[in-house]
């Protein structure tokens, strides 16, 4: 069977192999990958709000960002609550599809522009709330498994890393221009990219649970070089002596100052003659994370968002390797991220059930679903504790039965990324009447709608009128069946509203709340792959193994 992904991607790479009871060691890669793609992409946002007010002429700046309206469909956050979606591509190319200077490459390492693809091999969510309390930001592992985005296949099931969402819908699109006859490079790079921004951001806010994703920001490849040293030297620390010939690491434990090519040597790191350290994937995403602390730290400290000749040079780098959607308000958004400069930031790693292979021998994270939307809900929303004396809300009024509902089976498909809602609505409707039919889970939706088979047309009105909707009749429903699809749009529909605010999981509920374990520990409290890690981004600079 073909799928979208057999077009070029970046070259697989698998594990090493171990010795039995270890874990599996992480994917090889030359260190430009985390290097320079990883940390374009937060490096690329730490220069846009690490400038704080000093920003001046920010219109200048934002003339030379790529566009997209790639967020025009899907949830947005209510009140002042922003989420950002950063996304960084595996690609040796610039935002136009361009190759790079001849010197960046010389001076990456990497290759030239005849390789790497377009793989979202970095996914952080950033939270910002409204209120003015500490940011979040939530980094996604790159190969974990998960249901991707329509578009990113041509069959179904539609299953992959979740970075590969961007990369196989850019393919799928970008062929199809062709066969249409679109010559034009320029259009087919910018319209085949907008097919995976769009991909992208519609796998990982199906994968968290339907979170609102209201901005995003997307790099290539950048100097990452270059950044370092403009801001070096550069404070990490960490947690025990350590080597790496492979990637040139070589450091002390403790905190300790680095140039930019020892930057280079930190971020990329994924081994060391002591095996039982046994580095990952989570593990550098940790440490790429403290970079991020100490560079935020390293802007402020040196003064460089005050310096105009500094702050031009990381501007122009910015400019040069992101795009944005068409609604961010750059002097509106670094005004309200100003707790980012301060690092005022928590910064969580989602946590993975094991490691495995997909059938084609490719190496991937296993999740467990319900338990990762159950961390970000409580990251993003921290459950409320009842003031005293606070009044029991009183519970949804007993629903009408329906006549025409004797007979006709009710199947509801869950489309809004709430864990739960499915369940519930069945013990719902059942007492109105309808038999208890299939449930299901899909892709998020924003609205809700109601289909039914032959024969079912008087209970799928009736129940339609209840809900302020119109049924529409559907070959793809069985006879006698009524389908209920719930988006998004539940929240404000009365019969569901209750539901949708406290909805419990459909299958497998996790029974206690997920503990972060800090990012910063040692020994056998450091971090596992099936730990959700934390990290605070205020307290000095974080020592990382």
């Amino acid at each position: 069977m073909t799928r979208a992904g057999d077009w070029p991607q970046a070259p697989t790479r698998r594990r090493h192999a171990r010795p039995p009871r270890k874990r599996p060691d992480p994917q090889k890669a030359p260190w430009w990958r985390v290097g320079g793609r990883v940390l374009s992409g937060f490096v690329s946002m730490t220069v846009l709000v690490g400038t704080g007010a000093a920003w001046e002429g920010y219109q200048v700046v934002a003339a030379g960002v790529t566009t997209s309206n790639a967020l025009a469909d899907g949830p947005k956050s209510s009140g002042k609550d922003q989420n950002i979606l950063i996304m960084g591509l595996d690609s040796r190319l610039d935002q136009h599809g361009k190759p790079l200077d001849k010197n960046m490459y010389d001076a990456l390492h990497a290759g030239d522009d005849s390789v790497g693809g377009y793989n979202s091999n970095v996914l952080i969510l950033i939270h910002i709330p409204g209120d003015g309390s500490k940011a979040t930001a939530i980094s996604i592992p790159r190969d974990d498994w998960v249901q991707l985005s329509d578009d990113s296949c041509q069959y179904a099931p539609c299953k992959g890393k979740i970075k590969q969402a961007y990369g196989y819908a850019y393919s799928i699109k970008k062929n199809k221009l062709e066969i249409d006859g679109v010559k034009d490079e320029a259009e087919l790079e910018q319209r085949s990219r907008e097919a995976g921004r769009k991909a992208e951001i519609s796998t990982v806010r199906n994968f968290l649970g339907g979170v609102p994703i209201d901005h995003f920001v997307e790099v290539t490849l950048v100097s990452f070089f270059q950044i370092a040293q403009v801001v070096q030297p550069i404070t990490v620390c960490l947690n025990q002596n350590t080597s790496d010939d492979f990637s040139g690491a070589d450091f002390k434990k403790g905190p300790q100052q680095i140039d930019a090519s020892q930057a280079m040597a930190f971020v990329r790191q994924r081994r060391d003659p002591d095996e039982s350290l046994n580095f990952t994937d989570l593990d550098r995403t940790r440490r790429q994370q403290a970079f991020i602390v100490s560079l935020v730290r390293r802007l402020q400290d040196s003064g460089t968002v005050t310096d105009p000749g500094r702050l031009k040079g990381l501007l122009d780098v910015a400019k040069q390797n992101i795009a944005i959607d068409d609604q961010l308000d750059l002097a509106s958004f670094i005004k309200r991220a100003s707790s980012l400069s301060s690092g005022g930031m928590t910064l969580f790693t989602l946590p993975v059930k094991d490691f495995g292979q997909n059938s084609e021998g490719e190496d991937i994270n296993i999740v467990d679903l319900p338990e990762v939307r159950t961390i970000v809900k409580n990251i993003l929303t921290p459950p409320k504790t009842p003031e005293a004396g606070a009044a029991t809300a009183a519970p949804p009024p007993t629903p009408t039965t329906i006549a025409a509902a004797a007979g006709i089976t009710l199947d509801i498909v869950n489309s809004t990324g709430q864990s739960g809602l499915a369940k519930r609505l069945q013990q719902q409707f059942a007492t109105q009447g309808f038999t208890k039919g299939d449930l299901g889970t899909g892709a998020v939706l924003t609205t809700t709608t109601v289909t039914y088979g032959r024969g079912a047309e008087a209970a799928a009105t009736a129940l339609a009128e209840q809900l302020g909707l119109t049924a529409t009749k559907s070959t793809a429903v069985e006879a006698n069946a009524v389908r209920l699809t719930v988006g998004t749009d539940s929240s404000t529909i009365g019969p569901l509203a209750a539901a949708a605010a406290d909805s419990a999981n459909d299958t497998e509920t996790p029974t206690t709340s997920v503990a972060p374990v800090s990012a910063t520990a040692v020994g056998a409290k450091a971090p596992q792959p099936t730990d959700l890690s934390t990290m605070d981004g205020t307290n000095g600079i974080p020592c990382v193994k």
